[in-house]
């Protein structure tokens, strides 16, 4: 067991606004099963590259672990799968290979195809498998579960909790909370660390969120109550000083010193009850600045002329005369939320291609609504470049209401400058949900959106659609999103 101590971590890159830290103080053990946390562009893969010793930074960060990244970069895909091994880790034991990969639910047979025919669960497996034959090494583990299945989901989380010397970096809460122990969390203003799972943490930080809340109202009126006191007290002791005169042609004279002392004592309050409003304001300042606020969004769905949306029956689509699913029966209604569950490679990305319109080899009966307009997430989000302007321009988009959605999923008015090919595939993907959001579509068709979606935005949007119960249909791996949005399931 050791610890990695970062001390004032300071770092920006080069030609950057602003740091995406700064004088970051904080310790990690090397036997702790680490989920790392935090919204899109916070920095979460940026902290794992300096750790990597890939970027110059100001601070210090000291270990005596050697960090492993995953994913590997492979340079050749067309070799064997088991060269690629001996790539990776060149002393590695066959045996031992071996069972890393029969606990991630693969056989070694896997190892003599090439490696480029493996499906994208079957490489991120491999890649899991090879890199915990580095049984000295601290592991770096990123986003793991974007080309992972449910089921691989689950296959991949067992074995990851019977690990330890990692930091996960994942957005999927069930996957989260079964296979780790600690949580970094990157919040507005500083990292904070804790022990226990996800859910754990969202406990803690809705309890601190609603406590802070409550002193903040609390402390408003406080505020407003002893600003009224002071601007009386202060009232009260200019009438009295004015007594020290006495009235006019009255004949008296006032007790001077006696007046003065009242006046001063008035006075001494004022500044007192100041003092007490200047402290509560300085207290309330620091209150809220690490509660993630998450804006209500709108969906801009209009109902189409008929109640039935889509039929589909007996459905099968062949890819070079394979058939790579069949029996395919579907009925999608108003106000419907279908979700498409079956492992890689079954055909649901080629359903919902199907059902926008293009050209797929299939058989069975397949009637669309005519007239039917559908707004259409895809899973890739490579071809994403340019000014956000044009974009909109391009796509017919509002510019306002998409750069406002934009704003409301925690786009920086910094990120509208820059050029989209320099976006985190994050913030890639909230382009595509904000403009499925601006469509004005009769049906929403989204496939894998919460790929690269941080936490706080996963249940934004699970709040909109849960408010707005548009009709849509959607393939989607994140557990907790599909039981809180989907009234229907289809099995492939």
């Amino acid at each position: 067991m050791s610890q990695i101590n970062i001390s004032n971590l300071t770092f920006a890159y080069e030609g950057s606004y602003d740091n995406i830290f700064e004088n970051a103080s904080f310790q990690i053990n090397t036997d702790w099963k680490t989920g790392f946390i935090g919204r899109n562009g916070r920095g979460k893969t940026t902290f794992l590259n300096l750790l990597m010793g890939k970027y110059k930074y100001s601070g210090t960060i000291s270990s005596s672990a050697d960090f492993e990244y995953f994913p590997f970069d492979i340079p050749d895909d067309d070799v064997d799968t088991i060269d690629i091994a001996e790539f990776i880790f060149s002393d590695f034991e066959y045996w031992k290979l071996s069972r890393e990969i029969n606990l991630l639910g693969m056989s070694d047979d896997i190892l003599y195809r090439p490696f480029s025919t493996l499906s994208g669960g079957e490489k991120t497996k491999f890649q899991l498998a090879v890199l915990f034959l580095k049984e000295s090494n601290f592991l770096l583990i990123d986003e793991p579960t974007n080309h992972l299945d449910a089921e691989g989901r689950e296959t991949v989380a067992k074995y990851l909790s019977q690990k330890k010397g990692f930091i996960l970096v994942s957005h999927d809460r069930a996957f989260l909370d079964k296979c780790v122990d600690h949580i970094i969390s990157i919040n507005k203003t500083n990292i904070e660390i804790q022990k226990g799972n996800f859910s754990s943490w969202l406990l803690n930080k809705e309890q601190r969120d609603n406590f802070e809340l409550a002193k903040n109202e609390k402390l408003k009126k406080d505020i407003k109550r002893l600003s009224q006191s002071a601007q009386r007290t202060a009232k009260w002791s200019d009438k009295v000083e004015k007594t020290k005169c006495g009235t006019k042609n009255s004949g008296l004279r006032p007790d001077r010193g006696f007046i003065g002392h009242k006046s001063a004592k008035m006075m001494k309050r004022s500044k007192s009850i100041v003092s007490r409003k200047e402290s509560a304001i300085e207290e309330k300042a620091g209150l809220l600045k690490n509660i993630e606020t998450t804006d209500s969004l709108k969906i801009h769905q209009v109902p189409f002329k008929t109640k039935q949306l889509i039929h589909m029956e007996d459905v099968s689509i062949k890819y070079d005369a394979n058939i790579i699913c069949d029996n395919i029966n579907l009925d999608v209604l108003q106000g419907d939320r279908v979700a498409i569950e079956g492992k890689n490679g079954s055909g649901k990305s080629s359903i919902l291609k199907l059902i926008c319109g293009e050209k797929i080899e299939h058989g069975g009966t397949v009637q669309i609504g005519s007239g039917l307009i559908v707004s259409y997430l895809p899973q890739d989000v490579s071809f994403l470049s340019g000014s956000l302007k044009k974009y909109a321009i391009k796509k017919n988009l509002d510019e306002t209401l998409f750069k406002t959605i934009l704003r409301k999923l925690d786009f920086s008015r910094i990120q509208f400058e820059k050029d989209m090919n320099n976006y985190s595939l994050g913030q890639k993907k909230k382009v595509l949900i904000a403009q499925s959001l601006c469509e004005k579509s009769n049906l929403m068709i989204w496939d894998e959106p919460l790929n690269y979606i941080d936490i706080f935005s996963r249940m934004q949007i699970e709040n909109l659609l849960s408010e707005f119960k548009p009709t849509m249909i959607f393939v989607e791996h994140d557990k907790i999103f599909c039981d809180s949005i989907a009234n229907k399931t289809i099995h492939i």
